[in-house]
């Protein structure tokens, strides 16, 4: 019996040691202020929604683990850099020590990097000092929406502006938590639940922007939340409660209106909605497992957390709770002279606007403005290894301050990989009828930076493609799940002649509504400097002079230089074929033309809404697919700096009216994506991606080819990979 009692000591002796080691080992438990970092105890009906840190989960299929990162250690080396951890903290303290906010509670709904003069980023050489540090905060307080700037130097507000603007900053996570919990603490709705034969417990609910449609939705932060249900799938969305929403006042978590009238609308079956690999039946294996192998490592790198590094591009790197991602001093290296020159200062998804088609009560108000009312960086989930990224890919966190301005980690939020699809950088094979045996052929291999945002139901993927031949390809892939209606519908036999579904009939009682995506792309060129020209070519016909030819016609380039803002809104017209480029006047190449870029359009679909209707109003930024505008730094959201309930005042389209002089200035480029969305059954019930582009291509930037002297591959530089044996 002695025995087993030492032993029964040993081992809980042994267990307290090793608790006691993961307590204090720096590497699990960060010091000082850092412990509150980690400490959800004051959120925990949040933070086991969307935890405030996202620990770096391992796909059990992934090589190995990613790599740990202590962001409590992290400083800035680069003036563009994020904020550190400790950044976060320190403006949080001199906001609680600051007299307006010292004596009464405030609500950070944007924390981030006020970036310094852009004359000043663009002289910084690495080893320099590194610039000033201050922060850009909104905050409401008191009702009152505040713009701040933090210099975090002198400890010290040093701007402090009330807004005047109608609307609201981003709503934070704790904002769209709290709306979908609140409805529960009204005995009203608890009890239209339960009528509808629904348990509370299956119950899933949605914060839904409302847009703005009159004077009765002012003077106040209103959501509406309208709910699904639980029951027998995780797929919640194709279950919904139709025609029940409520009217939420944000700010007091109070009831303000219910409006039910979809009782008569059975909640569609559950049956063969749920997407997981885990509850799909008769799984079907289409393919074999694939992976490119790179056997000498990655050619990229990533230097002090943001500057990415990549055969012959350079730039810096970092993830935006709005914006997603941002990219800023792309630079590309000239084969000839081997210098970096400037292409883009800063690159960035400014706004999305999501209009559905359904003008009936409980849908008319969808019109949605993820980046300026949710967030895009803020709604960014951790990517999964092997999936969203391949093998040797670089994964980068994002990290944010929450509503009380501790900060909170998106981890693995950007990856940074290389691909190759087995597409061409160039080829030429020469006829045997030349006599002369030549094939010269060149892989195009790229590096890409993807992020994947989760805004509800809806899933986005941005990638920002590299090529070595200096193009730049923006890449938006619309995936996840469609916002459904139900219907008393099971077949489109039931439906009477002239009804309008506003949408298609996916399954028994879902609709799939009609609706639009419009993602719009700030774009910061700089090529080979800041004085740029936009340049509009127009393709036309010319006619030939009677005997001048065999032929009639031919076309003709006539190239335009916009002076205004005004000359540069474009609508693309198939049969009035452009190009569009940003150049810079005076840069000529050997031969005399002006260095530029152009924009390659595509995913052109443009709005046909009635520009007098309020959503249009407010997403007016969407009525030319092009703008140009001269630089200013306070003109970067194409929405405006406060989108939530705005009344479409301060957009893009309202700066452009200014009809500013643009002729080689500091010039910004915008780009509009646009998809039309008319649902289909085999968006039924998660969609498969579909995706568009648009690229930004060199013209006669380079002297000439620049990856001519790239080498094809050869054999002995490949490992040799043998498939499995046939079954």
């Amino acid at each position: 019996m002695e025995g087993r009692t030492v032993l029964k000591f040993f081992f809980l002796l042994l267990g307290l040691l090793v608790v006691l080691f993961f307590t204090h080992s720096p590497d699990h438990t960060p010091t000082n202020k850092a412990t509150e970092f980690l400490d959800c105890s004051n959120y925990s009906s949040w933070c086991t929604f969307k935890n405030r840190f996202q620990p770096k989960t391992n796909n059990l299929n992934s090589p190995k683990k990613p790599k740990f990162i202590n962001h409590n250690t992290q400083v800035p080396t680069h003036p563009l850099d994020p904020l550190t951890i400790q950044e976060i903290y320190k403006t949080r303290s001199i906001l609680s020590s600051y007299p307006p906010f010292k004596s009464s509670p405030f609500t950070v709904h944007t924390l981030v990097l006020e970036e310094p003069e852009k004359p000043l980023v663009v002289k910084w050489k690495k080893g320099d000092p590194l610039l000033p540090r201050q922060v850009s905060v909104i905050a409401i307080i008191n009702g009152k929406s505040h713009v701040l700037i933090v210099d975090l130097g002198s400890g010290q507000v040093i701007r402090d502006v009330v807004s005047s603007l109608n609307g609201y900053p981003v709503m934070t996570i704790e904002d769209m938590n709290s709306a979908t919990r609140a409805p529960l603490a009204d005995a009203n709705f608890n009890r239209t639940i339960i009528a509808r034969g629904i348990k509370l417990s299956d119950l899933a609910c949605l914060p839904i922007s409302t847009g703005w449609f009159g004077k009765k939705e002012e003077n106040r932060r209103l959501i509406k939340v309208q709910c699904y249900s639980l029951q027998g799938t995780a797929n919640f969305y194709m279950r919904p409660i139709e025609g029940l929403t409520v009217l939420l006042d944000m700010d007091t978590k109070k009831v303000v209106e219910i409006s039910d009238q979809g009782r008569n609308i059975p909640i569609p079956k559950a049956e063969n909605t749920d997407y997981r690999y885990s509850k799909v039946l008769n799984k079907v294996k289409l393919i074999n497992p694939i992976s490119i192998e790179q056997p000498k490592g990655p050619s990229f790198v990533v230097e002090d957390g943001h500057l990415v590094k990549w055969a012959n591009w350079e730039f810096h790197l970092k993830p935006d709770p709005r914006a997603g991602v941002i990219v800023s001093r792309a630079m590309v290296r000239d084969p000839d002279t081997g210098n970096l020159r400037n292409v883009m200062y800063k690159g960035m998804t400014s706004e999305l606007f999501v209009p559905y088609m359904d003008p009936t009560d409980a849908w008319y108000f969808k019109t949605y403005m993820d980046a300026g009312e949710y967030g895009f960086g803020l709604q960014a989930m951790p990517l999964d290894p092997l999936n969203d990224c391949p093998r040797n890919a670089h994964y980068m966190d994002g990290v944010f301050a929450a509503a009380d301005g501790v900060p909170f980690v998106r981890s693995n939020m950007i990856c940074v990989f290389e691909s190759y699809a087995g597409d061409i950088g160039w080829r030429h094979a020469e006829s045997p009828i030349t006599g002369m045996e030549i094939r010269e052929v060149r892989p195009k291999v790229t590096l890409v930076v993807r992020m994947a945002a989760s805004v509800a139901n809806y899933d986005y993927i941005v990638d920002w493609e590299f090529q070595t031949d200096g193009l730049i390809r923006i890449k938006v892939g619309l995936s996840g799940i469609l916002m459904v209606k139900g219907t008393s519908y099971e077949n489109m036999n039931q439906v009477p002649n002239g009804q309008n579904l506003y949408g298609t009939l996916l399954s028994e009682n879902v609709v799939g509504v009609i609706h639009d995506h419009y993602v719009t792309f700030y774009l910061d060129m700089d090529v080979d400097g800041s004085n740029n020209s936009f340049v509009k070519v127009n393709l036309v016909r010319e006619e030939t002079s009677p005997g001048e030819s065999p032929r009639r016609s031919y076309l003709k380039a006539n190239r335009h230089v916009a002076k205004t803002e005004k000359d540069a809104q474009i609508k693309f017209k198939l049969y009035d074929p452009s190009e569009f480029h940003v150049i810079n006047p005076s840069k000529l190449t050997r031969v005399g033309n002006p260095v530029g870029y152009k924009i390659v359009a595509a995913g052109t679909a443009a709005s046909i809404l009635d520009p007098q209707d309020p959503p249009q109003m407010r997403g007016a930024f969407t009525n030319n697919q092009v703008w140009v505008t001269p630089y200013n730094r306070s003109e970067q959201w194409a929405g405006g700096l406060f989108v939530y309930q705005s009344h479409g005042e301060d957009t893009l389209a309202v700066w452009s009216e200014k009809n500013r002089p643009i002729e080689n200035k500091d010039i910004v480029l915008w780009y509009t994506l646009g998809f039309h969305h008319v649902p289909c059954q085999e968006d039924f019930p998660i969609m498969p991606t579909v995706s568009s582009s648009f690229d930004l291509k060199p013209v006669n930037f380079f002297e000439s080819n620049p990856i001519l002297r790239t080498p094809p591959n050869v054999e002995e530089d490949l490992p040799i990979c043998r498939a499995a044996a046939s079954a």
